[in-house]
């Protein structure tokens, strides 16, 4: 039987149901979701898995030492009592990530250097003064990630490396892109899959558009990764590694459109590089177009889009956008269902349509709420005698909970009797949360997370990494006993998932791109 072992995944606020849920088809267990985060366990196969095929993961650790620490020398001879032979060797290089909520450890920085000083003394004390690993603040052969709860100590392996909302496909962007992982969560908590068009008329550079096309296609997201965290690791099983990145069985054929449009030629010029360069083409359809120009739309189908907020990116006439965004809902949208991410309430209130469902989310260091609107023909008592229902959906997440049921006044004013309230106490704040996930993460939540309880959201804010050419040459040679062959200087610079020639092929082909 395989070496079973906890993991914990990374993820924004919002989406850890939708992580959850991703987890539980690649066949993880004992899943439990906790604050942007979802512990699991499994083996090695599913690690590298959930590195390769997740999309609202940011990061896969798994743990390798817990501990209980009342101040930082009890830490410093706990990490030292480590065997870090077992993950670290000489020659080799570490960095450390730290992230503290501790009444004691308030400093991650001095916590980050306790634990080098720990680790390298080991290494002295084994093998002499002058014999330890290095340590290297970029491109660590093994990242360490050390978290600390009150005075409970857990150590990690970080098997991503860079964050892996950094797909690698995206070569040029636009102004304040949305992050690939907050992209494909909103889509996946949408719950379309392909299943009809999907239209996105402020497209920017395109990041929904080719998360949608992954989605609808089945291509998993980490193919196109320069390289992953554990390729550097002692027991990485380059077989199994290769067997899995190279298995695309489970892609299937997307026979509907996703359409993007936006305004600016700039952002559209940069949109159509980053999808070739994902290798989508085939299945968007991208125009300029400004928003007052839809006059008409597909077939019936999904909206799903990111219109600016006035914060890093504004309209001359917010307000008149907006208006314009509820305008081509009800005439030209109809019979479409819309998921549209937001900062300000003043805002949405220009659109004029009431939504079925509001969701907290962060992007970035903001507070903003994704809406969804079901956009019918005629009058909302026509809709019903059809049977149609606002906020239908009876989708149970991977722990088995239906999505948050919406409070009506009547069953606040009750829960709040249940509280020992009552009288004016018992009616509803004008700013209280309407649903049971909206009070779940509205508590608590500061306006912009600056301290070190928070430093998840500098994944959030790291740019882009440029497009990675290949994943790790020395795995790939070892499997096919050359390194492999650089792209042309001209053209495309993204190689094909089997874009390399195999053992045997003599005609210098490579195969299977059809972009």
């Amino acid at each position: 039987m395989k070496e079973q072992f906890e993991m914990v995944a990374k993820t924004f606020q919002g989406l850890e149901d939708i992580l959850a849920e991703e987890l539980k088809n690649l066949g993880a267990t004992n899943i439990e979701t906790g604050r942007r985060m979802v512990s699991f366990e499994g083996d090695l196969e599913l690690l590298y898995k959930a590195n390769l095929c997740c999309r609202t993961a940011l990061r896969i650790l798994k743990p390798i030492y817990k501990f209980i620490a009342k101040d930082t020398d009890s830490l410093y001879e706990m990490v030292k009592e480590f065997d870090w032979t077992k993950v670290l060797s000489l020659g080799k290089t570490f960095s450390i990530d730290t992230v503290t909520n501790s009444d004691e450890f308030t400093h991650s920085r001095f916590v980050t250097y306790r634990v080098k000083d720990a680790i390298v003394d080991f290494f002295k004390d084994k093998y002499g003064a002058d014999k330890r690993p290095g340590v290297r603040l970029q491109d660590a052969d093994v990242m360490i990630n050390v978290h600390i709860a009150g005075d409970r100590v857990t150590l990690s392996l970080d098997s991503s490396g860079e964050s892996l909302h950094k797909r690698g496909y995206r070569v040029a962007q636009t102004e304040a892109p949305i992050n690939e992982v907050l992209a494909a969560g909103i889509i996946l908590k949408s719950g379309w899959k392909g299943e009809c068009p999907l239209v996105d008329p402020m497209c920017g550079s395109g990041t929904f558009l080719i998360e949608a096309a992954l989605i609808a296609a089945n291509i998993n997201p980490g193919i196109y990764r320069k390289g992953f965290a554990f390729e550097q690791w002692n027991d990485f099983d380059v077989e199994l590694f290769d067997s899995l990145y190279n298995d695309d069985s489970n892609e299937r054929e997307f026979t509907h459109k996703i359409y993007g449009a936006d305004i600016s030629p700039k952002a559209i010029a940069i949109a159509e590089k980053n999808i070739k360069q994902a290798g989508v083409s085939r299945y968007i359809d991208l125009q300029i177009k400004p928003l007052s120009q839809w006059t008409e739309a597909p077939e019936k189908g999904m909206i799903v889009t990111n219109p600016p907020y006035g914060e890093r990116i504004s309209a001359d006439d917010m307000d008149g956008l907006y208006e314009t965004i509820g305008t081509k809902l009800k005439h030209v949208f109809k019979g479409y269902n819309a998921w549209i991410i937001g900062y300000q309430d003043e805002h949405f209130k220009q659109i004029g349509l009431a939504p079925s469902q509001k969701i907290p989310v962060l992007n970035g260091a903001l507070e903003c709420e994704l809406r969804q609107y079901e956009i019918f023909d005629g009058d909302y008592k026509s809709f019903r005698r059809e049977g149609g229902m606002l906020n239908k959906s009876g989708r149970k997440d991977a722990t088995g909970k239906k999505p948050a049921k919406r409070l009506s006044d009547k069953e606040w004013k009750s829960r709040a009797r249940d509280k020992g309230m009552g009288g004016k106490e018992a009616r509803r704040p004008s700013s209280a949360p309407r649903n049971l996930l909206e009070e779940k993460y509205r508590a608590n939540k500061p306006r912009r997370r600056d301290d070190n309880r928070y430093r998840d959201d500098e994944e959030q804010r790291i740019p882009e990494n440029p497009l990675a050419l290949r994943r790790n040459e020395n795995a790939l040679k070892s499997v096919l006993g050359r390194k492999p062959s650089l792209p042309p200087a001209e053209g495309t610079f993204m190689r094909s998932r089997r874009g390399w020639k195999r053992p045997g092929n003599n005609s210098g082909e490579t195969t299977d791109n059809k972009e």
